[in-house]
């Protein structure tokens, strides 16, 4: 290992130690929650609604993979530790932590922390979750994500060449937790607030199995605890007062409606029926900004929206015609005349500045489109495609007419550049999901949100193995690179990742997303930061 690369990687632990010892010593202030303003006066009735925008596929965080799932468990799960809105790590379910070598982490639980029914959480119930995300049989779509965080036998485990219990996380007593990693891991207490890594209530998993989730049979532990579930009409949340925090939380009442619709989202939103939207569809934006002013908010996030290819699926498996069909998307178009709403076109599959780092760009994104065109169509007549043979695929996408919209007007390109045949596809997400796990997919929609702001968020998923790779992709000289990045947090060994990406195109990055959000005036707390997150924890209605 090169010396700057050592001293990298001592700054940044360096950074994480001063966190953690500032934590036991104290005189640091964090916010938590709902921080209201001196004279603004309170609504009677505090309570919300807010479109979740798809109908998630579950509320077990260890069955979770999407942003319409994470967004509500947010609010009904804490984790060990937390992140204000600053993005600054802070204490929850843990009260303090300490390292020595940065690769045996102790965390200390609070006194008193409860289930939502006023049962005790203690450590075991830590320890019961994190095993549960990585056993074999639990199919996690995100059980590599202990793999990505060093936790030490979390692979062996995951494959199931080890039991559960040799995982490296035991609990020391009935309120301390300790976490074996394999080595040191930069961003390791960024993805300990996760919501994968909530604890669950190992009793009553135990005693309902996959039914846990419903209303009457859920616990949780966050600041809200679920009320009701009408499944594709609404969720509703209500404040849980054994959340360990409860003091400092606002809201009584929250309610999630899926409304993938941007039309019935914002007739909603006019009709008082809604607190927080998605902004309406891209084609109002000109009337909604003229209308609404202020209630607007539009902020960049790191999030990424690709269409995969399954690698294994010929023609899919060449590399010639991967890298025709994200040549000849016209992603300006997409941005500046389907969404309109700030997007930035991506060219690669990192949002830009994760982690502090900018990265080199593949040349293509400085040609202009003729030149990406007429490289497209050498490559694809390369492969055996022309007009007399021409490519033809399903194009999938999960439903929702910003979606659709956007698969339209990819297939559109690619008819007129390559004279290419694509069949469009929708399933409701949980299909889809289910579809991309099985692998039953040529061509799909995607997006990707970082899981905690580093590069190696992104990458991570086009590693072999890993549980969200649902492009089948490998490459070892690709999977060294990113091992090497996340280990020195160099950005000359992410750029070494990235090139190997841009050149194999797995996947097509379309945008770069932006979350648009309207909001009622008498809405306070609203903060959207730079993962998406907007716990309703922090928010409170003012009188109006």
């Amino acid at each position: 290992m090169q010396k700057r690369q050592v001293s990298i990687i001592k700054n940044k632990i360096a950074t994480i130690f001063l966190c953690s010892i500032s934590l036991i010593l104290g005189g640091v202030t964090f916010s938590y929650a709902a921080i209201i303003p001196p004279g603004v006066q309170l609504a009677d009735k505090q309570e919300i609604t807010r479109n979740n925008f798809s109908e998630p596929g579950s509320l077990d965080p260890h069955k979770s993979e999407s942003s319409s799932e994470f967004d509500i468990l947010l609010d009904f799960f804490a984790r060990l530790v937390d992140t204000d809105k600053e993005e600054n790590i802070i204490p929850a379910l843990a009260e303090r932590w300490e390292t020595k070598d940065h690769k045996t982490w102790i965390f200390h639980l609070r006194k008193g922390v409860k289930w939502s029914d006023g049962t005790p959480l203690t450590a075991h119930d830590v320890v019961f979750s994190f095993r549960r995300l990585v056993t074999p049989d639990t199919l996690s779509p995100y059980g590599s994500y202990l793999i990505q965080a060093k936790v030490v036998n979390a692979r062996d485990v995951l494959t199931g060449r080890k039991k559960p219990e040799e995982l490296g996380v035991k609990a020391l007593d009935d309120a301390t937790v300790e976490i074996a990693l394999e080595r040191p891991k930069a961003g390791f207490l960024q993805m300990l607030a996760h919501p994968v890594l909530s604890p669950v209530n190992e009793q009553v998993i135990k005693k309902y199995g996959n039914k846990w989730t419903l209303p009457q049979f859920f616990v949780s532990n966050g600041p809200f605890k679920l009320s009701e579930w009408v499944v594709n009409e609404k969720i509703v949340g209500v404040r849980n007062p054994h959340y360990w925090d409860d003091k400092n939380t606002v809201i009584n009442k929250v309610t999630y409606l899926p409304i993938s619709d941007y039309k019935a989202d914002l007739n909603r939103y006019m009709t008082g029926e809604m607190d927080i939207s998605n902004g309406g569809p891209s084609e109002f934006l000109p009337t909604v900004k003229k209308k609404f002013g202020d209630q607007l908010h539009v902020r960049p996030i790191m999030s990424v929206y690709y269409y995969l290819f399954n690698t294994q699926k010929p023609p899919f498996n060449d590399i010639r015609v991967r890298q025709a069909l994200s040549l000849a998307l016209d992603r300006n178009i997409i941005t500046d005349k389907v969404l309109a709403n700030g997007q930035k076109p991506a060219y690669d599959v990192v949002s830009l500045g994760a982690g502090g780092i900018y990265l080199k760009q593949p040349e293509y994104a400085s040609w202009t489109q003729e030149q990406r065109v007429a490289k497209a169509k050498a490559l694809l007549s390369e492969a055996g495609f022309n007009a007399n043979n021409p490519l033809k695929f399903t194009l999938l996408y999960n439903t929702s007419d910003a979606h659709k919209k956007i698969a339209i007007a990819a297939s559109s390109a690619w008819r007129k550049n390559l004279g290419v045949e694509v069949i469009l596809q929708n399933q409701e997400s949980k299909t889809q999901n289910d579809s991309m796990a099985q692998g039953d997919f040529e061509v799909t929609r995607y997006a990707w949100n970082a899981d905690y702001s580093s590069p190696t968020s992104f990458l991570d998923i086009f590693t072999s193995g890993n549980t969200n790779n649902h492009m089948r992709y490998q490459n070892k000289q690709f999977d060294q690179w990113v091992l090497k990045a996340d280990e020195t947090n160099d950005p000359a060994d992410y750029q070494q990742a990235i090139d190997i990406l841009n050149k194999e195109s797995p996947a097509i990055p379309v945008y770069y997303y932006v979350r648009v959000k309207l909001v009622k005036p008498y809405v306070g707390g609203f903060h959207v930061d730079s993962m998406g997150n907007i716990p309703t924890k922090d928010l409170y209605i003012i009188k109006h």
